[in-house]
């Protein structure tokens, strides 16, 4: 029913519009402009998007300067279709079309379907778990216009690419020496924290036919959710480009080079979930990221130290070369060949995520390695000393179990949970990567066809060694305060040796405050992967009529992963101070383990189009297409063991979809409809859990399983103009998604022995909202403007074993400017107008070990024990208001 009446809204508009063309003049309809734009993205041939069977849209730079993003992926909520979840800040993002946000909802999963571009190849070729294309795309004052493509011939287009792809295109320069400068300040969140930030770009002619463009951004940013004694982003990019045209082609030299630091919003704790809100104490400029504290941690994979400093937070270093050469071969033939080399790096020095743990209990202490210790332990102030809880630990006569007793309790925080901390885990990854990407395509014109040949080779070199061996102890409050942990008596079975005993004082903190978690709760792993992608496709466009067009395409793609995964195994010992008391550096290598893996993935992807041109001002077309997407590295450095190498089994995922268009342009009015039918399959569903402690604790990768969902919607895009003065731009998308072969593991003991597969085939998909969208009305009175934007976004459910629904809600952003001289300007921009307070994405409650478990293990039964116990849970969401001034000056 709900496909007819998508499909009869279709229908009348159709008609509507049409008839709207014939009571108006040829000369009248001319005058749009708004979707005669040239395509080059997600395409083989140029051509106007009015002709072109895609679903596209073109925003320009006078469209994006008129925003105050809060990343470069913030911007594709101008886009039908695409879902992004923004609210984590610069990085680590989420953006997903057409339904197909399986596997996003983690800010570093975030790009699983789409291909975040820049000048027409991919940022980056590889993703993995906290390395993804927005830790090195920025959107500055150099972008000439995003093109963004959802589904259809992106499958064939691009690699790795079925949900889409969003292509910013760097400006260059022209004829005339011109340029911008963009000065911009703002006050964020409840505490006016300070954002100044420059924009420069600059180019224009250097020779005959030769031109040259240039420009970047620097900015420091608080944040508005900061971490207050050290900025949230800091840092900036340089690009620059040479063109030299002649009669038969041009060559584009560019280079990137980006240094940047940034930080992403940590949940926070909260309560309910029908209508979630920050728990007790908090609010949503709250920060809950470390105060600065540096840790040494051995790297047995490598040698030497992986070194953390919560004040670099995740430093991104990003440099790169390319070139574009199109060229004219005569005859109808054309070449078109663009190269990237990049040599990407990612330090990591943030944690994933902070937990609420009980300090009451011997799993805690279990942590530490002081489980089964008798005595008294102290938890102080680090900065003043403070006592801020004791408790006295008793071992039973002929028992193994401590009895605790709470002897004092000044922490704060504690109507969250009593006798609790925050523990936070000292991540450190050190991700170098090395990349080639090329992609050639010759083009033949014959008569009323295009026809397309070519080929595309990415190859990635990727290391990384990831730790978490240390571990912050804070209060519970915003801009937590670092907890020194100290215990005095006699613990058992030291070390883990039956019968030894050893008795004193021993320091769980270092003199910065950090502990060290006990043997293997730390573990050590270092991944080395080589990724060689090698695909050719064949695309053929023939314009049957001057108004019918059929345009169909094909890609071969063949992947090899090649590379090892090396564990260090832990122990704890008397440390290299030669002290046991010490705990804090206790933990030492015991053994490495390396696991080698070489594996080959195939794929055949396809699809066809049809454009039928009605009239001037209006066409339609329908396109099917099957796409493949490889898995993320991460499928690979699961099995980072002997016992699990076994159970590595990578999969191409599929996506079928099924996609109409409605395309209509007059003076007035543009208009793009699209109803969409997708089907994705063989999603990899998995996850860790926890190893028994006679098993050396720590976690283990669950083996992978494969779901598959289906999707059905319609995307519109609209722009009217009904005065001269007012101009409105909206887009909307509906949908439903659904899970038609879901399972998922539900895990028990400690121990994979007892582990169970539970299935939520049936349910609808999570983090997929049924309606979403965001309508702009402009208002231009001569050198004035203002515009209003209603961002919506509906209900989402929390998950896919649908425990829960995320609400509604509503947010407007507000934007005015003035032009004081036609090369000089001013803006001010209100995001979150009325500082809405809207969930975007959330951790599971419970014990440390439960937060670490899979989203989509948490179910309704879970769900409802947590709602009725007022349980805290932690979530991310949307940035609080904040007022941003801007002054450009143009010349």
């Amino acid at each position: 029913m709900k496909n007819k009446s998508i499909l009869f809204i279709v229908g009348i508009a159709s008609l509507y519009l049409n008839n709207a063309y014939a009571q108006q003049s040829q000369q009248d309809s001319l005058k749009s402009k708004s979707i005669d734009e040239v395509v080059v993205t997600g395409v083989f041939d140029k051509r106007l998007r009015m002709n072109s069977p895609i679903a596209i849209s073109v925003l320009k730079a006078d469209v994006l300067e008129k925003q105050v993003a809060v990343s470069a992926p913030d911007l594709l909520k101008n886009v039908p279709g695409v879902y992004v979840n923004s609210s984590n800040g610069e990085i680590r993002n989420s953006v997903a079309s057409r339904g197909i946000t399986v596997g996003t909802q983690d800010g570093s999963f975030g790009y699983e379907y789409v291909s975040m571009q820049e000048d027409g190849l991919p940022i980056t070729n590889t993703t993995y778990y906290n390395y993804g294309p927005d830790f090195f795309l920025r959107a500055d004052a150099t972008i000439e216009r995003l093109d963004a493509v959802r589904g259809g011939s992106s499958s064939i287009t691009t690699a790795n690419a079925p949900g889409g792809i969003f292509n910013y295109v760097s400006k260059t320069g022209g004829k005339k020496l011109a340029g911008e400068a963009r000065f911009r300040t703002g006050l964020q969140g409840k505490n006016s924290n300070g954002l100044y930030r420059t924009d420069l770009n600059i180019g224009g002619p250097l020779a005959e036919n030769l031109f040259f463009n240039i420009g970047g951004f620097y900015r420091y940013d608080e944040g508005a959710r900061s971490p207050g004694a050290y900025p949230l982003n800091n840092g900036g990019q340089v690009k620059a480009n040479i063109v030299k045209k002649y009669n038969s082609g041009s060559l584009k030299l560019y280079v990137k080079y980006l240094k940047d630091r940034n930080g992403y919003s940590m949940a926070i704790p909260t309560r309910g979930y029908g209508d979630p809100r920050p728990a007790e104490g908090f609010d949503n400029s709250s920060s809950i990221l470390l105060p600065p504290v540096t840790y040494d941690q051995g790297n047995f994979v490598e040698g030497g130290n992986l070194h953390y400093d919560s004040r670099r937070q995740v430093d991104n270093t990003y440099r790169s070369v390319g070139l574009n050469w199109e060229q004219k071969l005569g005859n109808g033939w054309n070449l078109d060949n663009k190269i990237r080399v990049s040599n990407n790096d990612v330090r990591y020095n943030t944690s994933t995520s902070t937990s609420i743990i009980a300090a009451d209990n011997k799993a805690f202490f279990d942590l530490f390695g002081v489980g089964t210790g008798a005595g008294t332990f102290t938890f102080r102030d680090h900065n003043t000393g403070q006592v801020l809880y004791s408790i006295n630990s008793v071992i039973p006569t002929g028992g193994s179990n401590p009895v605790y007793t709470v002897t004092a309790n000044n922490l704060p925080g504690q109507t969250l949970r009593n006798n609790s901390v925050f523990i936070t885990p000292l991540q450190t990854y050190q991700n170098k990567v090395k990349e080639v990407l090329n992609q050639l395509t010759i083009t033949k014109k014959w008569r009323n066809m295009n026809f397309a040949l070519g080929g595309y080779l990415g190859y990635s070199d990727v290391a990384r060694v990831s730790g978490g061996g240390g571990v912050a102890i804070t209060t519970m409050e915003p801009n937590p305060r670092i907890i020194d942990m100290e215990f005095n008596g006699t613990i058992m079975n030291f070390n883990g040796i039956p019968g030894s005993n050893r008795t004193g004082t021993f320091q769980m903190t270092n003199p910065d405050g950090m502990a060290q978690f006990a043997s293997n709760n730390g573990s050590l792993l270092g991944f080395y992967a080589k990724q060689r992608q090698i695909a050719g496709f064949f695309g053929h466009t023939w314009d049957i009529t001057s108004d019918l067009t059929l345009d169909w395409g094909v890609r071969y793609e063949s992947q090899n992963i090649k590379g090892h995964n090396t564990r260090a195994y832990l122990k704890s010992t008397a440390g290299p101070d030669g002290n046991p008391l010490t705990m804090y550096d206790n933990t030492v290598l015991n053994y490495l383990e390396t696991v080698d893996y070489d594996r080959t993935l195939n794929a055949f992807s396809y699809s066809a189009a049809v454009n039928y041109r009605i009239n001037t001002n209006l066409s339609v077309y329908s396109r099917f297409s099957q796409g493949k997407k490889s898995p993320d590295l991460d499928v690979y450095f699961a099995a980072n063991r002997k016992s699990t190498i076994g159970l590595l089994d990578p999969r191409q995922r599929t996506t079928n979809q099924l996609e109409a268009g409605l395309k209509a342009k007059y003076d007035k009015f543009d208009l793009f409809a699209t109803p969409f039918y997708s089907v994705l399959k063989k999603v990899p569903s998995g996850g860790s859990a926890t190893m028994p402690a006679s098993a050396g604790g720590g976690f283990y990768a669950l083996p992978t399983l494969y779901n598959d969902y289906r999707t059905i919607g319609l995307e519109i895009e609209s722009n009217i103009r009904p005065l001269d003065y007012l101009s409105i731009r909206a887009v909307l998308t509906v949908q439903k998604s659904k899970i038609t072969n879901g399972t998922y593991w539900v895990v028990n003991n400690p121990g994979p022995d007892d582990d169970v597969v539970a299935s939520f085939t049936g349910n609808e998909t999570g983090a997929t909202p049924r309606l979403f969208f965001n309508i702009t009305p402009t208002l231009n009175l001569g050198k004035f403007y203002s515009l209003l934007t209603w961002n919506y976004m509906g209900k989402r459910q929390a998950n896919n074993a649908n425990a829960f629904t995320l609400p509604a809600f509503s947010m407007f952003d507000f934007g005015a400017g003035y032009e004081f001289t036609s090369k000089m300007s001013a803006s001010v921009n209100v995001n979150n107008l009325f500082n809405t307070y809207a969930t975007m994405s959330w951790t599971r409650p419970g014990s440390y070990a439960d937060q670490r478990a899979p989203l989509d293990n948490f179910t309704p039964e879970m769900y409802q024990a947590a709602e009725s116990a007022n349980m805290p849970y932690f979530t991310v969401a949307n940035p609080p208001r904040s007022v941003f001034v801007s002054v450009t000056y143009k010349f």
